[in-house]
């Protein structure tokens, strides 16, 4: 039995141009990783240009999360609550090994005890040694709960670290608002 509740989540782009901030509502289902999140924000600038973007993505009332792409630099993300981000296939794409500070690599490591052919004789006593399948929990380091990212990406558009990091409900609204972009974010959602 569903409980009936559905999960709301919304996704905007705000394009910085030369006239001010454009918004626009856009669909994240063909989105599977930030990269893709990256290059569907550089083709909201006009002709490729180097302004700013930044995605909204919330899921209402749990989390919320900002990724920044200014021209080809790498993109900065702030997620408002990881652990709760890591229970959404859109949280997903903005948690990355990196800002997880996880290395990639070693994901591989109960791969490579399986390729030892280690049978428990070799030095030690099996008693006193650790079981393969815990290293490998260990490995899957827990999602930290709260704020996770950059908290200055938004600190030279006019919101500090301490503001976005006291922002909950309505956070996306307080955004646009200091951005100067509450109305055309309201055009939108």
């Amino acid at each position: 039995m569903t409980s009936g509740r559905v999960t709301v989540y919304f996704a905007a782009l705000l394009a910085r141009t030369e006239d001010g901030w454009e918004a626009s509502d856009t669909e994240l289902d063909d989105v599977e990783t930030l990269s893709d999140l990256a290059d569907l924000a550089r083709e909201a600038t006009a002709d490729g240009a180097d302004d700013t973007v930044l995605v909204f993505i919330e899921q209402e009332d749990v989390w919320f999360g900002v990724v920044r792409v200014d021209g080809e630099e790498d993109p900065r993300i702030y997620v408002s609550n990881a652990a709760a981000a890591a229970r959404s296939s859109y949280g997903e794409i903005l948690l990355t090994d990196e800002l997880l500070g996880r290395d990639p690599a070693a994901d591989d490591s109960a791969d490579d005890l399986d390729a030892l052919d280690l049978d428990g004789t070799e030095d030690g006593d099996l008693d006193e040694q650790e079981d393969p399948d815990d290293e490998a929990v260990d490995a899957l380091d827990p999602v930290p709960a709260g704020p996770l990212g950059d908290t200055a990406i938004l600190a030279d558009l006019g919101v500090s670290e301490g503001q976005l990091l006291t922002l909950d409900s309505d956070a996306l609204v307080e955004i646009a608002d200091a951005l100067g972009a509450a109305e055309v974010l309201e055009a939108v959602r």
